[in-house]
This record gives C-alpha cells, structure tokens and sequence, in this order.
C-alpha cells in the first residue's frame, strides 16, 4: 500500500463490497478479541473475506477472524468486522483506520467499536464492560495520528474537534439498554497504546495517574477516523484482566479471549439494545 490513502484506493474496496451484497449497513461494527461471536446472530448473512477486498489490511491475531458480515440484527443493516489490524502488527496508522475510511465512503452513521482492555482503574474486575466516555490518544501525541498525511476533503475537515469523539445520545441508549438487562457497566477513559508487550506495573501507574480507567491496543486509531467522518461513535471495552499494579500478575493473551466468553452476553445484550433504539 502507498504511503497515504488515496480516495482511489477506498473506493476500490468500496466497489468490491458492493459487488459482494445487496445491503445498505446502516450501523457498523467492530469486534475485538474473544468479542467476535456477536456476528454469528446475524443470519441470512453476506460475508466477506478480508483478502478479498482491495487495500484492506488483514488480521493476524488469533481471536480476529478477518472477515466482514453483513445483514441485519435487530431489524437494523449492518456490517461487522470481525476482527481488526493493529498497529503492532506492522501496519501504519493510516491503514489501521482504513476500514473507517470505507464505512465512511459507504454511507455508515453510526460505528459501535468494541475492544477488550486490561483494567487500570483498580475497582475494575474482569467479565465487566465499560462504556467509554473519553480517550487520552498518546500514540496519537507521539506522532502516530490515522489522519496523518494530505486530508482528504470528500471525508472531513483538515482539523477535526474531537470533544465529543463519543457520541452523547448513543452513550445514554447505551445505559439504558444494560439498565433494561440489569446490567451494570462502568463508564471510563481509555487509552489506546502501541503494544503488542503488555504493560509494565509502573506504566499501570502512570497511565493511572494520567485519568485512565483501562487500556488497549486499538480504537482510538479508528474512533478519530469515524470522528473525522462525521460517523456518531459508541465505544465499550470488556475488561479482560485486573489491574496489575504491583506486578503479581501475569497477564497473557489467552486470558483475554477466555474473558470475552463472560463478556460476549452482556455486549450483545447492550449491542441488540441500541440498535432497537436506533430503529
């Protein structure tokens, strides 16, 4: 891929997809690890290999199928990606955010992005959801920001305000939709670091001291991406493992996709409520 997105190169995918299904998503989503099996509720179902479309960065991180589905769950279109690139896999930020750059180009208002995270916030407990309400983008501080490059004006402004990165109306049908299912999520800040090393206990800390209730390696890249694109955004992280603030713990990458089985029900609980609000 060339060294920035070009509006060719989108709609190249844009135009394979288009040639794969008949519909027309109106909400998108993204599935981190372990939180995969949302897609499998959507039945009948166009799916869409990720190699099969022009541009599109694949995954290669055991938990991410790579693959799009596209139907309908709860009477809404929509298109799942299960499974995402990350930067720690060798792509560039820009190819990262990609995919958004493509949703943007196809119509999607609304991107529910979904993660799993390490808890930094030491009340947080594993199998819990957070409901995201701010990032702190550090990678993006640091130089590594997906609009890097010539802007491209069809998609959005040269400056985007990123105050409201989440949008306040569907955080609320967020919450009341678990309310409805007596669920209890937190509500936190994330921040999204390079990886793929997991965190020492004085980068725990750190990223405490700093505001941060739980940490990834993912979303934030794609949240400015949609942001820019004028697409209403809803992040949820599932807490995967408990803060280690003190080094007893190990954490690994099984542990995370063994959480997502806990953390699956309660997000499609959440997930299904929100697109019944939004019909």
């Amino acid at each position: 891929m060339s060294e920035f997105i070009t509006l060719e190169m989108i709609d190249q995918a844009v135009n394979v997809i288009r040639s794969k299904t008949n519909r027309n998503p109106r909400v998108a989503m993204i599935l981190g690890s372990g939180l995969g099996d949302l897609a499998e509720s959507v039945k009948p179902a166009d799916i869409i290999d990720y190699s099969d479309i022009p541009n599109w960065p694949r995954s290669t991180i055991m938990g991410h199928k790579g693959r799009l589905v596209i139907g309908e769950l709860e009477s809404q279109p929509v298109m799942i990606m299960q499974g995402r690139a990350h930067y720690y896999e060798g792509y560039p930020m820009h190819v990262v955010g990609f995919p958004i750059r493509v949703m943007i180009r196809m119509g999607i208002e609304y991107l529910i992005v979904t993660n799993a995270a390490g808890a930094v916030h030491p009340d947080y407990l594993p199998g819990e959801l957070m409901l995201i309400k701010d990032h702190i983008s550090l990678v993006g501080m640091c130089g590594l920001n997906p609009l890097r490059g010539p802007n491209i004006d069809e998609l959005g402004e040269r400056f985007p305000d990123m105050s409201q990165a989440y949008n306040p109306e569907l955080l609320e049908m967020a919450k009341e939709a678990a309310a409805e299912k007596n669920i209890q999520p937190r509500e936190g800040v994330y921040i999204c670091l390079s990886g793929p090393s997991f965190e020492t206990p004085a980068d725990l800390r750190f990223l405490r001291t700093i505001g941060v209730d739980a940490v990834g390696m993912s979303t934030v890249p794609e949240v400015i991406v949609a942001h820019h694109g004028g697409i209403k955004v809803l992040g949820i992280s599932g807490i995967s493992n408990k803060a280690n603030l003190d080094g007893s713990n190990v954490t690994t990458h099984e542990e995370v996709l063994e959480a997502g089985k806990v953390l699956v029900p309660k997000l499609e609980a959440i997930v299904r409520g929100v697109l019944r609000k939004l019909s």
